[in-house]
């Protein structure tokens, strides 16, 4: 293995993260990781100081590009879109900076930055990259991309969950939250969901899913308590997805919904339904992630 490789390979992990926390897609991360080792393999090694930052730079400018391109094709999406689930290791969760970073929670208010602004957020606040590196991946100026990391972390303060609740605590809230939609148990479902908890489906156009998101306790309760009438053929089963506990629903065995939460003081505020069958892949096998 020649040293390009090695390098490579030595901080693959890290490169996926920061393309999928740019992108919220594993598809897409990957084809950023291809054209990455593309361009990598091409740079003179001797003139690299750090190889770490470098690879991160060039990751970041081909995510960049591409979120221009994968926003253009969310705007023809039928229905809601939500990031790719991934099945992560338990030891990410003890990351706590890092199980927030990649949580769908933090990647759906991600979705509501500006390109640019997302690649500044993601590089700084993540990976901590120093704001000339960062301005040599975004194209800006240093200058700039201060004033871009000031904008996109007040934005994101402003929207990220309130009230955060141990790792412990939301197992403990979504043991109780499967328990009540395995009975169909009504008011228990109530009791743990927020008034304004909001449901989204992604279903791709693929598989049936709500086609808009569906707001309130009242509304959301008898949907997800319609479950129990699946019977035997249905499993519900807890799951490290993206850092978080979440749910997957196997009907007859195979995966047919990733179930993500989002958690505010001891309430769930956000429950996020991926059904379509092109992003669950990576629910059958861990992803490494890693900061």
């Amino acid at each position: 293995m020649n040293s390009a490789t090695e390098a490579f390979v030595a901080h693959r992990s890290l490169l996926f993260t920061v393309a999928y926390e740019m992108l919220g897609s594993a598809a897409d991360a990957e084809d950023v990781l291809q054209e990455t080792w593309l361009r990598w393999a091409g740079v003179d090694l001797g003139t690299v100081r750090d190889q770490r930052a470098f690879l991160v730079r060039i990751t970041a400018r081909q995510a960049l590009m591409r979120l221009r391109t994968l926003r253009r094709r969310k705007e023809s999406y039928v229905g809601p879109w939500l990031p790719e689930p991934l099945l992560t290791a338990p030891d990410v969760a003890e990351d706590v900076e890092l199980a927030d970073s990649v949580s769908m929670a933090m990647l759906l208010v991600l979705e509501t930055l500006g390109a640019t602004e997302r690649a500044v957020f993601v590089l700084r606040e993540v990976f901590d990259l120093q704001y000339d590196e960062i301005a040599e991946a975004v194209g800006k100026s240093p200058a700039a991309v201060r004033q871009i990391a000031h904008r996109a972390r007040a934005h994101v303060a402003a929207r990220r969950p309130r009230g955060a609740v141990s790792r412990a605590e939301a197992q403990d809230v979504l043991d109780a939250f499967r328990r009540a939609v395995e009975t169909g148990d009504l008011q228990r479902l109530l009791d743990i969901l927020a008034p304004d908890v909001v449901l989204l489906g992604d279903g791709g156009g693929v598989v049936r899913a709500v086609p808009a998101p569906v707001t309130g306790a009242g509304e959301v309760a008898p949907l997800v308590a319609g479950l129990a009438r699946l019977g035997a053929a249905a499993s519900l089963g807890s799951a490290q997805v993206n850092g978080c506990p979440a749910l997957v629903l196997r009907l007859n065995g195979e995966i047919d919904t990733v179930l993500a939460v989002r958690f505010d003081d001891g309430l769930i505020t956000g429950l996020y339904a991926v059904r379509n069958p092109e992003k669950l892949s990576r629910v059958e096998r861990e992803t490494a992630v890693s900061r």
